[in-house]
């Protein structure tokens, strides 16, 4: 074999194997090409038209700011007035009308009574007001008003703590637990109360420990969202209540909350079994912290039947404070005095109207004010 054979052979060899060197890239190429066709295609360009017909994003919801607490109870002292006339001006009609014999004494001891005052106060007032006629001689109007008042405004007691217990301890959250019967307007309080702290720059968690009633931990949620307040809740209906509220105070103590505010479930006052949980409740919260404040909300349209309610919530979970609710309606004013006595616990709160600001903090000179105008 000649040397020319030898390079063509070689030429054959080289030639072939570019052939095929081509065809395998070509296939690689290919194959990649070929992927690309299973990639999502990029979204098309929306004309400017079509662009201006998309709905307008929806707004951030705004947080509300909550009305000053200090100015609730006189923006509703008219309200209040008007829905306690029997004990303001149908008094001042019997003491100031010139006749103050035994009938008329005992038709102001009958009034006093039927506005809920109770009998032992309405003739601790009388007898008061007896001893003044006839120490002084006076029986005019002014006179009349001004010992009449000066005698309730004792009875209601300004010297009592009204406080709410809403500020940090030490190093931990205040907390407060919400406690009544059924349909005295728990959850609503408890919810209207985050306002009353959101309006005094109190950092507020809510507990949604009634977990009996499917709507209450929505209800409390819509309350908190309103005003920028987180609500610990389960996330089903039946939980253990007592672990919603070890949860809300947990949660608050890691947030370094101020306050937190437990709803509980209402139950009626003669049900051992349900008082018995909610004795369980605060007994599972004092676990981690002291509970600083329980506040019994009250009916106030029911009147003398509240007091029994007090007596049984006060033995059971230790009662430091009273809301009175529903006081603008066919409520006397005199529950206030009843309750008092009674218990020796103060009003702190009463809800006067169905507005989200119409809980407001009680002050005893105003509320005598309110009932005599």
């Amino acid at each position: 074999m000649s040397w020319i054979d030898t390079a063509w052979e070689w030429a054959a060899v080289i030639i072939g194997i570019l052939v095929v060197g081509g065809g395998v890239i070509l296939g690689l190429v290919r194959g990649r090409g070929g992927a690309t066709k299973d990639l999502p295609a990029p979204p098309p360009t929306v004309p400017a038209e079509v662009e201006e017909e998309l709905p307008p994003l929806q707004p951030t919801p705004t947080i509300e700011r909550p009305e000053a607490p200090e100015g609730r109870l006189a923006r509703l002292r008219a309200r209040l007035s008007r829905s306690n006339t029997a004990l303001g001006k149908g008094l001042l009609a019997l003491l100031a009308g010139g006749r103050l014999d035994e009938e008329t004494w005992e038709a102001v001891e009958d009034t006093l009574i039927t506005a809920d005052l109770g009998v032992d106060a309405s003739t601790q007032v009388v007898e008061r007001l007896r001893q003044r006629v006839a120490a002084a001689g006076k029986t005019d109007e002014a006179t009349m008003r001004a010992w009449l008042r000066e005698e309730l405004v004792a009875l209601v007691d300004p010297s009592l703590d009204r406080d709410l217990a809403s500020s940090r301890i030490e190093d931990r959250p205040a907390c407060i637990l919400v406690v009544g019967v059924n349909g005295a307007g728990k959850t609503t309080t408890a919810g209207k109360l985050a306002r009353v702290l959101v309006a005094e720059d109190k950092d507020v968690v809510l507990g949604a420990a009634d977990t009996f009633r499917a709507a209450a931990a929505d209800q409390l949620q819509t309350w908190g969202e309103r005003v920028g307040v987180p609500t610990v809740r389960s996330d089903r209906d039946g939980a253990d209540p007592a672990a919603v509220a070890f949860d809300a105070v947990k949660a608050a103590r890691d947030l370094e909350a101020d306050v937190v505010v437990i709803d509980t479930a209402g139950r009626l006052h003669t049900k051992v079994g349900l008082m018995d949980e909610l004795g369980k409740v605060k007994r599972v919260v004092e676990k981690q912290q002291p509970i600083d404040e329980v506040l019994l909300v009250l009916d106030a349209t029911t009147g003398q039947n509240g007091l029994r309610q007090a007596q049984v919530f006060t033995e059971v979970v230790g009662v430091t404070g009273i809301v009175l609710t529903k006081l603008d309606g066919t409520a006397k004013g005199g529950i206030v005095v009843a309750v008092q006595r009674d218990l020796g616990v103060p009003v702190k709160l009463v809800g006067l109207g169905e507005g989200p600001d119409d809980l407001a903090p009680f002050d005893a000179e105003a509320f005598v004010d309110a009932i005599l105008d």
